[in-house]
């Protein structure tokens, strides 16, 4: 037969998985997801470690001239944005995000 082997069985044609692993747990009440306090505390981490990160970057680098560029500028003040963003979320509570 074309595309099978003697050794190897032959896969049926239309693979469906079982019922179980094709269906996702339903949410209860108790779980919430993420709330906004946790957002917000999550993006200003991001937004304050990108921000080192990117100044460590131009640290390091000791033996190139020219300083802090205009891609780096552009994710510094992209870095401040998230952290202010994150920053400004972390008041409005334990409401779901």
């Amino acid at each position: 037969m074309y595309g099978h082997s003697a050794l190897a069985p032959a896969l049926p044609r239309h693979f469906t998985a079982p019922a179980n692993l094709a269906t996702l747990a339903p949410m209860n009440d108790n779980d919430q997801g993420v709330t906004k306090r946790q957002l917000g505390v999550a993006l200003a981490a991001f937004g304050v470690l990108g921000f080192i990160g990117v100044l460590s970057i131009d640290l390091i680098d000791l033996g190139r001239q020219g300083g802090i560029g205009p891609a780096q500028s552009l994710v510094l003040a992209l870095m401040v944005a998230v952290t202010i963003l994150g920053l400004s979320l972390i008041p409005l509570g334990d409401r779901p995000a």
